[in-house]
């Protein structure tokens, strides 16, 4: 993808394993198309309200949480033993991402890659940009495909700056810049077969 960093040495990972990543989101993006009407007849608990399209800042306290939006250090709470997720933001589940268009995904994407511009990359992060990469239909329209090329961009200049070799760190940024080039660059836009 041009002006993508290349990977530093040690970093890049092998071709069978962008090939086995490239099969296994194709298998989730194929699963999530067969099952979405399922999953968006699914109640959502009580506690999860969806922000308004348009609500950038809600969206990002809505998945990343809180404690990140806020930049606030995680500090263990001890006394609550369940999980906050006005605090900790709710995951990608199949029953949220299968209730939002195509415009609200595409929106929620380039506010969290807006996000992510200024700010460290986080698994809650990683998370939400898989499961929104997952749910865009092709054929992309030019502002998804300006956003995710935007995104590996980004993804690379982390990855480059990554000091500690972070395993996990490195696997994921190595993943969503994968999925770009060797998924939504590499086929033509057309629809995939079902």
């Amino acid at each position: 993808i041009s002006g993508c960093q290349p990977a530093p040495e040690g970093y890049s990972p092998t071709l069978k394993w962008q090939q086995q990543q490239v099969a296994n989101f194709s298998a989730v993006r194929q699963s999530l198309n067969k099952h979405r009407n399922h999953w968006r007849s699914q109640n959502l608990d009580s506690n999860v309200t969806m922000p308004k399209s348009e609500d950038e800042e809600g969206w990002k306290k809505f998945c990343l949480g809180e404690r990140i939006y806020s930049e606030i250090d995680a500090l263990a709470d001890n006394e609550n033993l369940g999980i906050d997720y006005i605090k900790v933001g709710f995951p990608p589940l199949l029953s949220i991402v299968s209730r939002m268009s195509q415009a609200t995904v595409t929106t929620v994407l380039e506010y969290l890659i807006n996000w992510f511009g200024e700010k460290k990359f986080t698994p809650e992060l990683g998370r939400w940009l898989y499961a929104l990469l997952a749910c865009l239909e092709k054929p992309l329209l030019p502002e998804a495909h300006s956003l995710i090329r935007q995104l590996a961009r980004r993804c690379s200049e982390v990855r480059v700056l990554e000091e500690n070799k972070n395993e996990e760190q490195i696997s994921a940024l190595n993943l969503i810049i994968c999925l770009v080039s060797r998924y939504f660059d590499q086929r033509d836009l057309a629809d995939e077969p079902s």
